[in-house]
């Protein structure tokens, strides 16, 4: 497989109702996130900036660059007098900005996930409402079909088809298949 990007040309063009709709759904969305990220607290954004700073190429090169130093000053390579020879320093500092890092990044991952599961919330909601429409618009097409006497309104099929679906009993049936595997 290719991982250059290829150029796709639509067959179709959008429509101009669909072009509006994503343009209205990207821009709440954008909002969305302008506002959760105006709304954090400074240890959020704090969390968040180092954790961004933490996982970049300069956080490693600065690493590289002061480890290698240290092991150099304190292997006597240098003029500069040894001040931690043994490196016990070295894996204090380590093991202390360690501790730090780990909690930075698992606040910002609390945040992101809280954030996950709204988005989440979200999907299933729109999801029940769709299927919700969808099961609407199969009873009305079904009552249209079977008006107009089309054989396919008796289909056995659209009789489930027509029911909502109970998000509870769904969850209870995932769930006991996912039990014996315990």
């Amino acid at each position: 497989m290719s991982s250059k990007p290829t150029n796709f040309t639509p067959t179709v063009a959008p429509s101009s109702g669909l072009a509006t709709a994503l343009e209205r759904n990207i821009e709440a969305l954008a909002e969305r996130r302008r506002e959760e990220t105006a709304s954090a607290s400074f240890q959020d954004k704090l969390a968040d900036a180092i954790r961004r700073f933490a996982g970049s190429m300069a956080f490693v090169a600065i690493h590289a660059i002061l480890v290698i130093m240290w092991v150099l000053v304190n292997s006597g390579l240098t003029a500069l007098r040894p001040f931690d020879p043994t490196f016990v320093i070295l894996a204090t500092v380590a093991s202390v900005e360690a501790i730090f890092l780990s909690t930075f990044i698992l606040i910002s991952q609390n945040r992101a996930s809280v954030a996950a599961d709204r988005r989440a919330d979200l999907d299933l909601q729109i999801s029940l409402l769709s299927e919700h429409e969808v099961t609407r618009l199969i009873v009305l097409v079904a009552r249209i079909a079977d008006k107009l006497g089309i054989e396919e309104a008796s289909n056995p099929e659209l009789d489930e088809l027509k029911r909502n679906v109970a998000p509870e009993a769904v969850l209870e049936r995932i769930e006991e298949r996912e039990e014996p595997g315990k």
